[in-house]
Protein backbone atom coordinates (compact mmCIF):
# COMPACT_ATOMS: atom_id res chain seq x y z
CA UNK A 1 0.00 0.00 0.00
CA UNK A 2 3.29 1.90 0.40
CA UNK A 3 2.99 4.81 -2.70
CA UNK A 4 5.71 6.88 -2.23
CA UNK A 5 8.08 5.76 -4.82
CA UNK A 6 5.39 7.31 -7.31
CA UNK A 7 5.77 10.90 -5.57
CA UNK A 8 9.97 10.31 -5.87
CA UNK A 9 9.61 9.81 -10.03
CA UNK A 10 7.00 12.68 -9.90
CA UNK A 11 9.44 15.40 -8.08
CA UNK A 12 12.64 14.02 -8.57
CA UNK A 13 15.41 15.94 -9.28
CA UNK A 14 13.61 19.38 -7.28
CA UNK A 15 13.50 20.37 -3.98
CA UNK A 16 10.33 19.90 -2.44
CA UNK A 17 8.09 23.30 -3.00
CA UNK A 18 9.99 23.87 -6.18
CA UNK A 19 8.20 21.80 -8.81
CA UNK A 20 4.97 22.89 -9.43
CA UNK A 21 1.94 20.84 -8.84
CA UNK A 22 0.21 19.11 -11.27
CA UNK A 23 -1.73 21.46 -13.32
CA UNK A 24 0.40 24.21 -12.76
CA UNK A 25 3.46 25.65 -14.46
CA UNK A 26 1.57 25.55 -18.23
CA UNK A 27 5.17 24.37 -19.38
CA UNK A 28 6.53 26.52 -22.26
CA UNK A 29 2.73 28.30 -22.37
CA UNK A 30 3.06 32.13 -22.68
CA UNK A 31 -0.59 33.50 -21.75
CA UNK A 32 -0.30 36.30 -24.26
CA UNK A 33 -2.27 39.13 -22.36
CA UNK A 34 -1.56 41.79 -24.93
CA UNK A 35 -2.54 39.25 -27.58
CA UNK A 36 -6.19 39.11 -26.47
CA UNK A 37 -6.79 42.80 -26.08
CA UNK A 38 -5.99 42.79 -30.21
CA UNK A 39 -9.20 42.63 -31.78
CA UNK A 40 -7.87 40.62 -34.75
CA UNK A 41 -5.91 37.79 -32.86
CA UNK A 42 -8.39 35.13 -34.27
CA UNK A 43 -7.75 35.80 -37.74
CA UNK A 44 -3.90 35.98 -37.30
CA UNK A 45 -4.48 32.67 -35.31
CA UNK A 46 -6.34 30.76 -37.95
CA UNK A 47 -3.96 32.76 -40.44
CA UNK A 48 -0.99 30.45 -38.77
CA UNK A 49 0.02 27.00 -39.64
CA UNK A 50 1.21 26.53 -36.31
CA UNK A 51 -1.77 27.38 -34.59
CA UNK A 52 -3.04 24.33 -32.43
CA UNK A 53 -6.31 23.89 -31.26
CA UNK A 54 -7.14 22.21 -27.70
CA UNK A 55 -11.26 21.06 -27.55
CA UNK A 56 -13.25 20.80 -24.30
CA UNK A 57 -17.42 21.11 -23.68
CA UNK A 58 -19.21 23.42 -21.25
CA UNK A 59 -19.38 20.13 -19.39
CA UNK A 60 -15.61 19.66 -18.89
CA UNK A 61 -14.67 17.32 -21.36
CA UNK A 62 -11.57 17.41 -22.79
CA UNK A 63 -10.71 15.57 -26.24
CA UNK A 64 -7.84 13.36 -26.47
CA UNK A 65 -5.68 11.17 -29.18
CA UNK A 66 -7.64 8.06 -30.24
CA UNK A 67 -6.57 5.28 -28.05
CA UNK A 68 -3.47 3.98 -30.02
CA UNK A 69 -0.76 3.71 -28.00
CA UNK A 70 0.29 7.02 -27.89
CA UNK A 71 -2.62 8.42 -25.44
CA UNK A 72 -2.20 12.58 -24.38
CA UNK A 73 -4.37 15.84 -25.29
CA UNK A 74 -5.27 16.39 -28.82
CA UNK A 75 -4.10 19.36 -30.35
CA UNK A 76 -5.52 20.25 -33.96
CA UNK A 77 -4.78 21.45 -36.60
CA UNK A 78 -7.04 23.91 -38.72
CA UNK A 79 -7.95 21.76 -41.52
CA UNK A 80 -9.72 19.42 -38.30
CA UNK A 81 -13.84 19.46 -38.94
CA UNK A 82 -14.27 20.22 -35.30
CA UNK A 83 -12.02 23.20 -35.47
CA UNK A 84 -13.50 24.24 -39.54
CA UNK A 85 -17.24 24.17 -37.60
CA UNK A 86 -16.54 26.15 -34.57
CA UNK A 87 -18.22 30.03 -34.93
CA UNK A 88 -16.06 32.38 -33.91
CA UNK A 89 -17.52 32.55 -30.01
CA UNK A 90 -16.26 29.50 -29.64
CA UNK A 91 -12.90 30.35 -29.72
CA UNK A 92 -10.27 31.58 -26.86
CA UNK A 93 -6.98 32.38 -26.73
CA UNK A 94 -4.92 30.22 -24.08
CA UNK A 95 -1.88 31.88 -25.59
CA UNK A 96 1.46 30.56 -26.91
CA UNK A 97 4.30 28.29 -27.01
CA UNK A 98 7.28 30.35 -28.76
CA UNK A 99 5.48 31.60 -31.59
CA UNK A 100 3.10 29.25 -31.89
CA UNK A 101 -0.73 30.20 -30.78
CA UNK A 102 -2.83 27.04 -28.25
CA UNK A 103 -6.52 28.20 -28.63
CA UNK A 104 -9.18 26.55 -26.89
CA UNK A 105 -12.46 25.55 -29.26
CA UNK A 106 -15.75 25.79 -26.52
CA UNK A 107 -18.09 23.02 -27.74
CA UNK A 108 -21.60 21.08 -26.16
CA UNK A 109 -21.52 17.79 -24.39
CA UNK A 110 -24.36 16.67 -27.27
CA UNK A 111 -21.80 17.65 -30.12
CA UNK A 112 -18.74 15.74 -28.42
CA UNK A 113 -21.15 13.00 -28.09
CA UNK A 114 -22.36 13.24 -31.55
CA UNK A 115 -19.14 13.24 -33.00
CA UNK A 116 -17.85 9.85 -31.83
CA UNK A 117 -13.89 11.38 -31.06
CA UNK A 118 -12.62 10.66 -27.66
CA UNK A 119 -13.77 13.02 -24.57
CA UNK A 120 -13.06 12.33 -21.35
CA UNK A 121 -13.23 13.76 -17.95
CA UNK A 122 -10.02 15.27 -17.09
CA UNK A 123 -9.60 13.41 -13.82
CA UNK A 124 -9.08 9.92 -15.08
CA UNK A 125 -7.30 10.98 -17.84
CA UNK A 126 -4.54 12.11 -15.94
CA UNK A 127 -2.32 8.98 -16.33
CA UNK A 128 -2.42 9.73 -20.05
CA UNK A 129 -1.41 12.65 -19.86
CA UNK A 130 2.53 14.87 -20.02
CA UNK A 131 3.02 17.32 -16.65
CA UNK A 132 2.62 20.27 -20.10
CA UNK A 133 -0.14 18.83 -21.33
CA UNK A 134 -2.33 17.93 -17.97
CA UNK A 135 -1.78 21.57 -17.32
CA UNK A 136 -3.48 23.29 -21.01
CA UNK A 137 -6.01 20.72 -20.23
CA UNK A 138 -7.06 21.87 -16.72
CA UNK A 139 -6.65 25.38 -17.79
CA UNK A 140 -9.07 24.81 -21.29
CA UNK A 141 -11.19 22.78 -18.61
CA UNK A 142 -11.69 25.39 -16.48
CA UNK A 143 -12.06 28.24 -19.02
CA UNK A 144 -15.06 26.01 -20.94
CA UNK A 145 -16.94 25.45 -17.82
CA UNK A 146 -16.77 29.23 -16.76
CA UNK A 147 -17.96 29.96 -20.17
CA UNK A 148 -20.77 27.51 -20.05
CA UNK A 149 -22.19 29.15 -16.55
CA UNK A 150 -21.80 32.84 -17.78
CA UNK A 151 -24.04 32.63 -20.67
CA UNK A 152 -26.32 35.41 -19.01
CA UNK A 153 -25.23 38.58 -16.96
CA UNK A 154 -25.75 37.90 -13.30
CA UNK A 155 -26.96 41.18 -13.09
CA UNK A 156 -29.67 42.56 -15.16
CA UNK A 157 -30.04 38.23 -17.18
CA UNK A 158 -29.17 39.89 -20.57
CA UNK A 159 -27.10 37.37 -22.51
CA UNK A 160 -23.50 37.66 -22.62
CA UNK A 161 -20.40 37.99 -25.19
CA UNK A 162 -16.71 37.20 -25.38
CA UNK A 163 -13.72 39.81 -25.15
CA UNK A 164 -10.66 40.03 -25.14
CA UNK A 165 -9.58 36.74 -26.27
CA UNK A 166 -12.63 35.02 -24.90
CA UNK A 167 -11.55 36.12 -21.11
CA UNK A 168 -13.77 38.29 -20.45
CA UNK A 169 -17.85 38.19 -21.16
CA UNK A 170 -19.92 41.27 -20.95
CA UNK A 171 -23.32 41.46 -20.92
CA UNK A 172 -25.07 42.89 -24.24
CA UNK A 173 -28.08 44.80 -22.56
CA UNK A 174 -25.96 48.56 -23.09
CA UNK A 175 -27.74 49.81 -19.80
CA UNK A 176 -26.03 47.11 -18.10
CA UNK A 177 -22.42 46.12 -19.89
CA UNK A 178 -21.28 44.18 -16.46
CA UNK A 179 -18.42 42.31 -16.90
CA UNK A 180 -17.34 38.67 -15.53
CA UNK A 181 -14.06 37.57 -15.86
CA UNK A 182 -12.81 33.56 -14.95
CA UNK A 183 -14.03 32.58 -11.12
CA UNK A 184 -11.19 30.86 -9.33
CA UNK A 185 -12.50 29.66 -5.74
CA UNK A 186 -9.46 30.17 -3.01
CA UNK A 187 -9.52 27.10 -0.87
CA UNK A 188 -7.25 26.03 2.23
CA UNK A 189 -5.58 22.70 2.43
CA UNK A 190 -3.25 21.72 5.76
CA UNK A 191 -0.90 19.31 7.08
CA UNK A 192 -0.74 19.64 10.73
CA UNK A 193 1.36 18.05 12.75
CA UNK A 194 2.52 18.31 16.35
CA UNK A 195 6.63 16.97 15.05
CA UNK A 196 5.47 13.12 15.14
CA UNK A 197 2.11 12.99 14.20
CA UNK A 198 0.01 14.22 11.71
CA UNK A 199 -3.90 15.16 12.24
CA UNK A 200 -5.65 13.72 9.54
CA UNK A 201 -9.53 13.06 8.05
CA UNK A 202 -11.87 11.41 6.22
CA UNK A 203 -15.18 12.02 4.50
CA UNK A 204 -17.79 9.12 4.31
CA UNK A 205 -18.06 8.92 0.74
CA UNK A 206 -14.25 8.08 0.62
CA UNK A 207 -12.24 4.40 0.11
CA UNK A 208 -12.58 2.11 3.71
CA UNK A 209 -9.15 3.61 5.13
CA UNK A 210 -8.37 6.63 3.22
CA UNK A 211 -7.16 9.30 4.80
CA UNK A 212 -6.29 13.55 3.90
CA UNK A 213 -5.21 17.14 4.96
CA UNK A 214 -7.92 19.45 6.20
CA UNK A 215 -9.59 21.37 3.70
CA UNK A 216 -12.05 23.75 3.51
CA UNK A 217 -13.25 26.94 1.21
CA UNK A 218 -12.07 30.61 2.31
CA UNK A 219 -14.99 32.69 3.42
CA UNK A 220 -15.55 36.30 2.46
CA UNK A 221 -13.84 38.52 5.04
CA UNK A 222 -11.36 35.89 5.62
CA UNK A 223 -7.28 35.34 5.31
CA UNK A 224 -5.54 32.21 4.05
CA UNK A 225 -4.30 32.26 7.95
CA UNK A 226 -7.87 32.66 9.41
CA UNK A 227 -9.37 30.05 6.96
CA UNK A 228 -6.88 27.62 7.97
CA UNK A 229 -7.35 28.14 11.68
CA UNK A 230 -10.89 28.14 11.40
CA UNK A 231 -11.00 24.75 9.06
CA UNK A 232 -9.46 22.67 11.39
CA UNK A 233 -11.46 24.10 14.52
CA UNK A 234 -14.33 23.18 12.79
CA UNK A 235 -13.25 19.45 11.36
CA UNK A 236 -11.71 18.52 14.76
CA UNK A 237 -11.51 20.77 17.34
CA UNK A 238 -8.18 21.10 17.11
CA UNK A 239 -6.24 24.81 17.74
CA UNK A 240 -3.30 25.67 15.36
CA UNK A 241 -1.04 27.03 16.90
CA UNK A 242 1.67 28.04 13.68
CA UNK A 243 1.43 27.84 9.91
CA UNK A 244 3.44 28.18 7.54
CA UNK A 245 2.81 28.23 3.74
CA UNK A 246 3.39 25.29 1.58
CA UNK A 247 2.66 25.61 -2.24
CA UNK A 248 -0.28 25.97 -4.40
CA UNK A 249 -1.92 23.92 -6.94
CA UNK A 250 -4.80 24.86 -9.46
CA UNK A 251 -7.54 22.09 -9.08
CA UNK A 252 -9.85 22.30 -12.17
CA UNK A 253 -12.78 20.72 -10.42
CA UNK A 254 -14.64 23.08 -11.43
CA UNK A 255 -12.22 26.34 -10.70
CA UNK A 256 -10.51 25.83 -7.08
CA UNK A 257 -7.35 26.93 -5.98
CA UNK A 258 -5.97 24.64 -3.26
CA UNK A 259 -3.38 26.67 -1.20
CA UNK A 260 -1.41 24.23 0.70
CA UNK A 261 0.06 25.00 4.73
CA UNK A 262 2.18 23.27 6.96
CA UNK A 263 1.01 23.84 10.63
CA UNK A 264 1.75 22.42 14.26
CA UNK A 265 -0.50 22.27 17.26
CA UNK A 266 -0.76 20.22 20.53
CA UNK A 267 -1.93 16.67 19.80
CA UNK A 268 -2.72 16.14 23.46
CA UNK A 269 -4.80 19.51 24.03
CA UNK A 270 -8.26 18.89 24.81
CA UNK A 271 -11.09 19.49 22.19
CA UNK A 272 -11.56 23.12 21.67
CA UNK A 273 -14.62 23.42 20.73
CA UNK A 274 -17.41 20.71 19.46
CA UNK A 275 -16.97 20.00 15.73
CA UNK A 276 -19.36 19.88 12.39
CA UNK A 277 -20.07 16.38 11.10
CA UNK A 278 -17.94 16.86 7.23
CA UNK A 279 -15.63 14.70 8.41
CA UNK A 280 -16.78 11.07 9.52
CA UNK A 281 -13.14 10.15 11.45
CA UNK A 282 -9.74 11.86 12.55
CA UNK A 283 -6.68 11.48 14.87
CA UNK A 284 -3.26 11.79 14.64
CA UNK A 285 -0.98 8.85 12.94
CA UNK A 286 2.71 8.65 13.46
CA UNK A 287 5.41 8.97 10.47
CA UNK A 288 5.77 5.04 10.80
CA UNK A 289 1.87 4.44 10.44
CA UNK A 290 2.09 6.44 7.06
CA UNK A 291 5.39 5.26 5.48
CA UNK A 292 4.04 1.65 6.24
CA UNK A 293 0.93 2.44 4.32
CA UNK A 294 -1.57 1.90 7.29
CA UNK A 295 -3.68 3.89 5.80
CA UNK A 296 -4.48 5.13 2.46
CA UNK A 297 -3.91 8.46 1.04
CA UNK A 298 -5.26 10.79 -1.81
CA UNK A 299 -4.15 10.19 -5.52
CA UNK A 300 -0.13 10.95 -5.79
CA UNK A 301 -0.80 14.04 -8.28
CA UNK A 302 -3.20 15.90 -5.69
CA UNK A 303 -1.26 18.31 -2.96
CA UNK A 304 -2.71 16.62 -0.31
CA UNK A 305 -0.59 13.57 -0.65
CA UNK A 306 2.39 15.97 -1.73
CA UNK A 307 2.10 17.69 1.56
CA UNK A 308 1.69 14.13 3.61
CA UNK A 309 4.35 12.28 1.46
CA UNK A 310 7.26 15.32 2.36
CA UNK A 311 6.06 15.47 6.17
CA UNK A 312 6.62 12.05 6.24
CA UNK A 313 10.12 11.85 4.23
CA UNK A 314 11.24 14.43 6.66
CA UNK A 315 12.81 12.07 8.80
CA UNK A 316 13.07 8.72 6.87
Amino acid sequence: MRRFPRIKRLYSGYADGVMPNLFSGGGDLDRAFLERSTGDWLARARAAPDTLYVVATTAGLVLLREPSGTEGLALLTADHALVRGAPEEAHVLLGMCGSARRVLIETSAEAAEASGLNFSELRPAVPLLSASEAALAAYARAIALWRGRQRFCGVCGGPTVPLQGGHLLQCRNPQCRSEFFPRIDPAVIVLVSDGDHALLGRQPQWPPGRFSTIAGFVEPGESLEDAVTREVLEETGVRVRSLAYHSSQPWPFPSQLMLGFRATADRHAPAAREVDAELEEYGWFSRAQILAGSIGLSSPESISYRLISSWAAEDS
